[in-house]
C-alpha cells in the first residue's frame, strides 16, 4: 500500500502509536510519520505508507500550521496543561494591544529553547527521559521560522493564537516565552 493519510491525531495519543495503528491495520511494514504532534495536541498528522515515505523528508521542511490557546497567569513545568503548575502570576494588566505588541517579538526568525519535556536528544537520551527521572540540563537555543502569528481570540486570561511556522517550533515554548515576556507566566490550555 502507496499514499498518505492525513490522520486527525486525537488527544492522548503519541504520534509513534498512530503510526504502530496504522502499520497494524495496513500490513504495510514501510510507515512513517512527517511531522511530531504532542501527545496534548490534537490535529492532522501526515502518515506516509509505502512508496509513500519517499515524501517524508519534503513534509517535514513544508511550513506548519497550528491553533493554540494559550492561559496566561499559569506556569507548567511542560508549558502546557498536562504539566505540574510551577509558578502563577497576575495576568490582569495584559490587554489586548500589550499582547499583540508581545506577538511582535516572536515574528520571523526567532530564537527559541526547546522545553525539557521533548523527544529533542541529550547525550542520546530524549529530554523528557530526564525530565520524568527529575533531571533538568541545559538546553542550546536554536533559530525558527515563524512566518506568521495572528491573535485570533482574547478572552482575558486566554487568547487563541493561529501560528505559522518552520520545522522544530515547539508552541509550548512559544506560549512559555510569551507568559515570561508579559511577566506573569503561562502554558498551553
Amino acid at each position: 500500500m502507496d499514499g498518505i493519510l492525513n490522520i486527525d491525531k486525537p488527544w492522548g495519543k503519541t504520534s509513534f502509536s498512530i503510526v504502530s495503528l496504522v502499520r497494524r491495520l495496513s500490513g504495510e511494514k514501510r510507515v512513517g510519520h512527517a511531522g511530531t504532534l504532542d501527545p496534548a495536541a490534537t490535529g492532522v498528522l501526515p502518515v506516509c505508507l509505502g512508496q509513500g515515505t519517499r515524501v517524508i523528508q519534503f513534509l517535514l521542511e513544508a511550513p506548519k500550521a497550528y491553533r493554540a490557546q494559550i492561559e496566561f497567569g499559569v506556569a507548567t513545568d511542560t508549558y502546557d496543561a498536562t504539566g505540574t503548575v510551577t509558578s502563577r502570576g497576575d495576568p490582569s494588566s495584559i490587554s489586548r494591544e500589550k499582547l499583540l505588541s508581545a506577538l511582535d517579538s516572536f515574528r520571523g526568525l526567532i530564537e527559541q529553547t526547546p522545553p525539557m519535556y521533548s523527544a529533542v536528544k541529550h547525550g542520546g537520551k530524549p529530554l523528557y527521559q530526564l525530565a520524568r527521572s527529575g533531571i533538568k540540563v541545559e538546553r542550546k537555543s536554536r533559530l525558527r521560522w515563524v512566518y506568521s502569528l495572528e491573535l485570533t481570540g482574547w478572552q482575558s486570561p486566554v487568547a487563541t493564537i493561529e501560528v505559522e511556522c518552520g520545522k522544530g517550533t515547539y508552541i509550548r515554548s512559544l506560549a512559555d516565552d510569551l507568559g515570561q515576556l508579559l511577566g506573569c507566566g503561562a502554558s498551553l490550555k
